[in-house]
Order: structure tokens, then C-alpha cells, then sequence
């Protein structure tokens, strides 16, 4: 097959684009090239390929996957998600500014609060649903605003376009994908500037690669970021670049699975009465389902939840499940739960985990593509 255009449907993107037919062999699927380096032809003449820090085939054939998935024109891939969010913020310089979302990934708060400082960027935490507040908190020197959304782990939605629309002069949009994945969600198509993915999770799909990328439509913001990349050699290698790539094929199809298990579970969880809050943004009750409907072809497969009882109802929950694994990360087949406030946001100072309402009994789930039956079991026992 020819390299699918943007007229072709997500699912056919998803299989064919990136890939094409080894001259070599005629092999259908796309070879790992291990190679670090190339032979070249003569001293100095320009090449494809000479060192794989700059370019490797496998790593090429993902990032145009990648890039066909969100219909963008350019991607670059990374060794890990935390890398692509370094890469972004990588745009900005000493005095700059940076609006971020409030509940966002600990990783990602901790590299905007610890590291970002130390090089002269400051960062200001904002409710980003609130869009009046968002760039009331915008100074002279704000030159990006980064959006996560849905938000990690308690699953707020901002409003891309209504931002886009509204920001002041200058300033760019870096909008972190990953709980929503392309197949849900394409942050560019609302007037976003930059696209981040942990593709770990989704993207990938089956915890077994990490990854991350950095997707735009404009070239200087793509040569930019593909000069940092090959500057800071962040880079995946080509096995997991590969098992990206065959990953992604099946984003689709994965999705609309992780996506009716997730609603199947948020309902249980919101009609039991020993659980107090549910966050889901396909729940009626999600202060932000109607944005979910009209941003978002899905609303993912992230669940989180408040049990009755505290903290220790909260952990003895998480420690009883048994499909449900103990486990960091999220979006592969396999189900997990967590506790985000001593796990994936434990870097947090107590009182700013108070603040984001990232309190001790909230549990998480990434709900995976089991039987729904069994899920719901294997909650139902853990609850009781």
C-alpha cells in the first residue's frame, strides 16, 4: 500500500502509516535497524543516515506513524514521556514564563518546580478550566501554556479552543495527549501548537516500551525540537521504537475497549454508596462532560475514585484487587489501580497534594481490556 494521507480513515493510519516496503527484501513489516552506525559513501557527503542519535530507520518509521495518528506534518520521538516534556519545555529560555495545568502528572511538576527554576523559568499552576483565570495569571514574560487534558489523576478537561482563541500574542500551547490518546482526541485540530505523548501508555499499549514524542504542523517549532533531540540524545532505541510502532497499530481497536470498560466501572463505582466521589468525565455528573462530548470522540480509560472510609479503606482496597495489579503507569491491556498521593505524585509536598485535591484515599484505575465481569468482580470483592 501507498502511505496513507489524511483522507484515509485512523484505523488505516494506524496499520500503514510510517512504514513502507524494504527495498531490500520486500518485507512487509518494518525492520529493526540495530545498527548505530552507517557506512558512508565518501568523507562529508549528506546522508540519511550516519549515527543513530541523529536518525535511525525504525525511529523514522514511528515518528511518521506518529505523526499521521494526530494528523500533524512532524514528530520526534523520545526515550520516555518525561523526555518529550523536556523537550517541549525546551522552546522556552531563561526570564520566560510557563502557565501550567494544577493537577497535572508528578513527573511532569516535578521537572516544572525543581529543574525549570534552576535555568530561569518560572511556572504558575492554574485551574486551566477556568479560562478567565487561566490567562488572568499570564504575565509579559508568559510564552507557553501547558495544557494536560484530561488531567492526571483527577481527570479535569480544558477547553483547547476557547484557549487557543483567547490567548495573548506569543504565547504557544503544549497540550500532554497521553490519557486521551490520538484516537480520542487531537489537541492540534483546536489550535494547540504542540502535542505531547508518554506513548508508553496508549500508544504503545502493552507496557512493555517506553517512548515519548513531541508532535507539531510547525516546521520551525519541529526543527527546534529535532535539534534538541539530537543534541540531548533522549532518544528511544530501535526495539522499542518498534514495538511502538506495532503497538500503535492496534490503538483503535484497544481504545474502544479500555473506553466501555472504564464507563462500565465509573457507573458502578458512582451508584455504590460506600464510595464517595467518582471522576470520569463520561459520568453526567463530571463537571466537564459536556466539553468531553464535544472535545473527545471517547471519554478514555482512566478512572479515578474516593471510597468511604479514608486512607486505610483506600490502600486495603488497592492491596485486595487482584486483576486490578498494584502498579505506576497506566494505558496498557492489563489492568491497574494505584494510590496517586504515595505513588505517581509522591515527589508532591503534602500540602500541595492538598491543594490539588490529591488526597490519601484517592485510587486510580487504568482500566484495562479484561472481561468487564471479571473487573467489576474484582472490585466488587475488593469493596466489601
Amino acid at each position: 500500500m501507498n502511505v496513507p494521507t489524511r483522507e484515509h480513515g485512523f484505523a488505516t493510519r494506524a496499520v500503514w502509516s510510517g512504514r513502507e516496503r524494504c527495498a531490500a527484501t520486500g518485507a512487509t513489516i518494518a525492520p529493526i535497524y540495530q545498527s548505530v552506525t552507517y557506512t558512508l559513501p565518501q568523507a562529508g557527503a549528506p546522508v540519511d543516515f550516519d549515527y543513530s542519535r541523529t536518525k535511525n530507520p525504525t525511529r523514522n518509521f514511528v515518528e511518521r506513524q506518529l505523526a499521521a495518528l494526530e494528523d500533524a506534518e512532524f514528530a520526534s520521538a523520545f526515550g520516555s514521556g518525561m523526555a518529550a516534556v523536556a523537550a517541549a519545555v525546551s522552546l522556552l529560555s531563561n526570564g520566560d514564563h510557563l502557565l501550567a495545568t494544577r493537577d497535572l502528572y508528578g513527573g511532569t511538576h516535578r521537572l516544572f518546580t525543581h529543574v525549570l527554576p534552576r535555568y530561569g523559568i518560572t511556572t504558575t499552576f492554574v485551574d486551566t478550566t477556568d479560562l478567565t483565570a487561566t490567562w488572568a495569571a499570564a504575565t509579559p514574560r508568559t510564552r507557553m501554556l501547558w495544557l494536560e487534558t484530561p488531567s492526571n489523576p483527577l481527570l479535569r478537561l480544558a477547553d483547547i479552543a476557547a484557549l487557543a482563541r483567547t490567548r495573548p500574542r506569543g504565547v504557544l500551547i503544549a497540550a500532554d495527549n497521553t490519557l486521551a490518546s490520538p484516537f480520542l482526541q487531537r489537541p492540534l485540530a483546536f489550535g494547540a501548537d504542540i502535542v505531547v505523548h508518554s506513548t508508553t501508555k496508549y500508544i504503545c499499549g502493552h507496557s512493555d516500551a517506553l517512548g515519548g514524542a513531541v508532535i507539531s504542523n510547525d516546521a520551525e517549532i519541529a526543527a527546534q525540537i529535532a535539534f534538541h533531540q539530537n543534541c540531548v540524545g533522549a532518544v528511544p532505541g530501535p526495539v522499542d521504537s518498534y514495538l511502538t510502532l506495532r503497538g500503535a497499530k492496534t490503538l483503535p481497536l484497544r481504545m474502544g475497549a479500555h473506553c466501555r470498560n472504564a464507563q462500565a466501572i465509573a457507573e458502578y463505582l458512582a451508584q455504590r454508596d460506600d464510595v464517595a466521589e467518582v471522576f470520569y468525565p463520561g459520568l453526567r455528573s463530571h463537571p466537564q462532560h459536556e466539553l468531553a462530548t464535544r472535545q473527545m470522540s471517547g471519554f478514555g480509560g482512566v478512572v479515578s475514585f474516593r471510597p468511604r472510609g479514608g486512607p486505610e479503606r483506600a490502600r486495603a482496597i488497592a492491596e485486595t484487587t487482584r486483576i486490578f495489579n498494584l502498579a505506576v503507569s497506566l494505558g496498557g491491556v492489563e489492568s491497574l489501580i494505584c494510590l496517586p498521593a504515595s505513588m505517581t505524585h509522591a515527589s508532591l509536598a503534602d500540602a500541595e497534594r492538598r491543594v490539588l485535591g490529591i488526597t490519601d484515599d484517592l485510587l486510580r484505575l487504568s482500566v484495562g481490556i479484561e472481561d468487564i465481569d471479571d473487573l467489576i468482580g474484582d472490585l466488587d470483592v475488593a469493596l466489601h
